[in-house]
């Protein structure tokens, strides 16, 4: 003779998948969100790294010299017209 399951054995039976799918489900979206994150700071850190630019003494002397120029214009410019 085959037993036939009651309504609460069925219920209870295929409310334990649902729960573990459920699980599952939070469990991967807790990993994609923790990978997000993970990227995003890495993509900052990085990008933080690569703008910044080590001092350099001929950058650093070629500025100066820009600046002197710069100077120097201005001076120039101002004596043209006063004078």
């Amino acid at each position: 003779m085959t037993h036939t399951p009651h309504a609460q054995e069925v219920h209870e039976v295929s409310a334990q998948p649902q729960e573990q799918r459920d699980a599952n489900l939070t469990r991967t979206l807790v990993w994609i969100g923790v990978a997000g994150l993970s990227a995003a700071l890495a993509f900052t850190v990085v990008r933080a790294m690569l703008t910044r630019q080590p001092a350099d003494p001929t950058s650093q002397r070629i500025q100066q010299l820009i600046d002197e120029a710069n100077q120097l214009l201005k001076t120039l410019d101002d004596q043209r017209h006063t004078g």
